[in-house]
């Protein structure tokens, strides 16, 4: 096992001590020993930095399961590093933050024990090169962001959001495994590295297509992309550092990472590259015109951040075209650096924004943007945060989303001007639509810096508002400072970070050499871009009570939210119903259904392998088995027909006696003394048991024929003895009795072959057995015991 290894697994060692020493710690925060566990993780990362830049990526291997494949191959290289140190430094910000968020009343162990959990399943995810542990870590982040999202589960909202986003991702989550399995069919290998090693094989097989559907539909559902991004403002009923660490640096980011690493596998297919970029600008520019009406500042931000992972989304599938169409190579470049560097920048002030509503939410008493306003000199340092931030997501210099957003914006630009064969007279729209989501986004921006801090007093907070304590506003500083230095310097991310990230995606070794700058000159078309959004975006705002009745033509019963409510009612409707028509509670419907699918699969089986019998070793039949035969086949007659419970028993006794006469028959003594023992205390049972039953019951009462039961019973018994015959005919292998013969006494030292076998050889078969009918013995000693109260003596009680 590497460092790696145990770095990955850390949170998990760290949640399980933090759970024990919870049950008798009441009196110390926990957040200060969890703050340990990803700071140190940062540490180690940080460390790796000089090496996978400038030596390139480093492999480990952990045997877990080999024999299924399922190897814990660690594979760092600019991709991994790059989310992987996201996900522990922006980590160790949220749990300082949670420090001063979180009072010791809350069920502080759960917390940090599920943070920790999602801690350990990201690393795993950005970090795994075997696409089965991939998928391990993934559903281990749906799990564990559904305990942290439901983290106050007396709150109704928090449960449904919770079980929303579990349905959603689980369900892509299923899906990306199903395109696993197709790659690994066509590739014949788990590993991602080796899956790009044979792109060539991905791209002469007709199984791509189906492969691409299935890992973006994880993909989609996880990073929260139109029409699964539903899910994502519901989560936010979650604590405010849950929000900030999910949907800022990790839990979201998680599809971008599997576009990304997949990019190198599937950017020849025009299915996959159209797919990422018109999804992305169509969730970019459909969630940026929903954040505007927000009232909510959790439910601004968690549009916010859905429009922003278009953002990312549409940048690489941007990469993925121009490669796919042979375009120009720097369209490929400006956009996969562009998604690289927009990634860090919106951990930066996204990170930092759901903080700052967490601190206004835990200051004031409220989220609503109505009941805020006028705070500016109140909470100064929160509103030059917010200032830094807010900004920054608007795309305005000096920050850094001014730098991505512009690269963006040029990305597209040179989208439009490049010549594709599909959809070459569509085109232009991609800047347009570009813009567009830009321009609403700077009014939400806008929105959340006006609406809170400017203006009048609106005294319709719960709580008396005051600047936040100093452990709360830690962690947004250092991020909101961040966003100004990466903003200033961007360069110095270039080499070490970006550059490596992106040549990842690339799946090249040809350097980069990166540099990012505010300014490009007067041509630069991304530059009037940009002066076009903040004029028009500005004038949206500031005449916004003018047009915004247009929201009020989005109906409820229109909303995908509400085909999801319709969608679980009818689905809990329609398996209730069908499971009362089918769980009737009598045995012998549940037999039918059984018997039923046996016969039914049994007949497709044998019309398709034919079944070949050949009756050349069969022993011929005396006149003792057709004697016995008959005498069953009577037994059972006279069992459908009578009436008499004892009648019944006897004759099922037959049945067994006669079977002893088979075994003995067929020269096997020890189990036709087993089978007569038994039958006679079986049979001895049913007759006192029955003896003190009620007269009375639905047996004694006439039953009629049943076509369909015939059947059923018939072709069971036609299925078993072809299937015997069969296998008889068509051994595949050596009978084991040759083995048992020849080591009965030298192994197990005994003459009786039968009781060798079931004490030595299936020693344990046997112990299991025996088990087996102890608990059952218990289970009659129980039940034999129990007071069975009937609906008279329940009728003298309330009397």
């Amino acid at each position: 096992m590497a460092l790696i290894h145990l770095a990955i697994f850390l949170p998990v060692i760290a949640a399980i001590l933090i759970a024990i020493v919870y049950r008798y710690v009441k009196d110390v925060h926990l957040g200060w020993f969890a703050l340990i566990v990803p700071a140190a993780i940062a540490a180690y990362l940080f460390t790796l930095i000089p090496t996978v830049s400038n030596d390139g990526p480093l492999h480990y291997t952990l045997n877990l399961m080999p024999r299924i494949g399922m190897n814990f191959d660690v594979y760092i290289d600019g991709l991994g590093l790059l989310f992987a140190i996201l996900i522990s430094g922006i980590g160790t910000l949220v749990v300082l933050y949670s420090i001063g968020y979180l009072s010791k009343s809350e069920r502080l162990g759960n917390f940090y024990v599920y943070l920790l959990i999602f801690m350990t399943a990201m690393l795993g995810v950005v970090l795994s090169d075997n696409v089965l542990m991939l998928y391990f870590f993934w559903e281990l982040t749906s799990i564990s962001s559904f305990l942290l999202i439901a983290f106050w589960y007396k709150k109704d909202k928090s449960i449904y959001g919770a079980q929303k986003s579990l349905l959603i991702t689980f369900f892509g989550g299923f899906m990306m495994l199903g395109g696993f399995i197709v790659l690994y069919i066509i590739t014949g290998t788990l590993s991602i590295r080796e899956m790009i090693a044979n792109v060539d094989l991905v791209i002469d097989s007709n199984l791509a297509p189906l492969a691409v559907v299935l890992v973006l539909l994880g993909a989609f559902t996880k990073s929260a992309q139109f029409p699964f991004y539903i899910w994502l403002p519901d989560a936010m009923e979650a604590p405010t550092p849950v929000s900030a660490y999910l949907h800022s640096a990790t839990m979201v980011k998680a599809g971008l990472y599997l576009v990304a690493r997949f990019t190198p596998v599937f950017a020849f297919s025009e299915l996959w590259v159209w797919l990422i970029l018109l999804v992305g600008l169509f969730t970019l520019l459909w969630a940026s015109f929903n954040a505007v009406k927000q009232d909510d500042l959790k439910g601004v931000l968690a549009f916010s951040t859905v429009s922003q992972l278009g953002l990312i989304m549409s940048l690489l599938g941007a990469g993925g075209l121009a490669v796919n169409s042979g375009a120009n190579e720097s369209i490929f470049t400006v956009a996969v650096v562009a998604a690289v560097f927009h990634i860090i920048n919106h951990a930066t002030f996204k990170g930092a924004l759901f903080m700052i509503a967490g601190i206004l939410d835990h200051e004031t008493g409220t989220r609503s943007i109505r009941k805020l306003g006028g705070l500016l000199t109140i909470m100064p340092i929160t509103f030059t945060m917010t200032i830094i931030t807010a900004l920054s997501m608007a795309g305005l210099p000096p920050f850094n989303g001014f730098l991505s957003k512009e690269l963006f914006l040029e990305a597209m630009f040179e989208l439009s001007n490049a010549n594709f064969s599909v959809l070459a007279d569509w085109s232009v729209l991609f800047p347009i639509l570009a813009i567009v989501g830009s321009i609403f986004t700077f009014v939400y921006s806008i929105k959340l810096i006006h609406g809170v801090f400017l203006g009048d007093r609106t005294h319709e907070t719960p709580k008396e508002p005051h600047e936040a304590p100093a452990l709360m506003l830690i962690s947004p500083i250092i991020l909101s400072a961040l966003v100004v230095i990466f903003g200033l310097f961007p360069n110095i991310l270039s080499q070490t970070i970006i550059d490596p990230a992106a040549m990842s995606i690339l799946a090249t070794d040809t350097q980069l050499n990166t540099e990012i700058s505010h300014w490009h000159g007067f041509n630069n078309p991304a530059l009037w871009a940009t002066i076009a959004i903040v004029v028009v975006g500005l004038a949206l705002y500031l005449f916004r009570h003018s047009w915004m009745f247009i929201y009020d033509y989005h109906k409820e019963q229109f909303t995908l939210n509400y085909l999801y409510d319709q969608g679980l009612i009818y689905s809990q409707l329609g398996s209730k119903k069908a499971t009362d028509g089918v769980m009737t509670g009598f045995l012998r419907d549940y037999m039918v259904y059984i018997f039923g699918f046996f016969v039914v699969f049994g007949i497709i089986t044998t019309f398709f392998t034919g079944l070949p019998i050949d009756f050349d070793n069969y022993s011929e039949i005396g006149i003792q088995d057709v004697v016995l035969v008959i005498i069953i086949l009577i037994s059972l007659f006279i069992i459908m027909m009578t009436r008499s419970r004892m009648v019944s028993i006897i004759m099922l006794g037959a049945i067994g006696y006669s079977m002893a006469l088979f075994f003995a028959f067929f020269r096997a003594p020890d189990l036709a003394l087993t089978q007569l023992a038994i039958e006679t205390v079986t049979t001895t049972l049913f007759l006192v048991c029955f003896y003190h039953l009620p007269k009375k019951s639905k047996h004694e009462e006439a039953v009629g024929f049943k076509f369909t039961n015939f059947m059923i019973s018939v072709g069971v018994g036609a299925i078993v003895i072809l299937f015997g015959l069969a296998a008889y005919s068509n051994r595949l292998f050596e009978s084991i009795s040759k083995y048992h013969i020849e080591n009965v006494y030298e192994l197990a030292a005994g003459g009786n072959m039968v009781n060798v076998i079931l004490v030595d050889f299936r020693g344990y078969d046997t112990l299991f057995e025996t088990l087996v009918f102890g608990i059952a013995g218990i289970g009659i000693y129980a039940l034999m015991k129990a007071k069975v109260k009937g609906k008279d003596d329940d009728n003298e009680e309330h009397a």
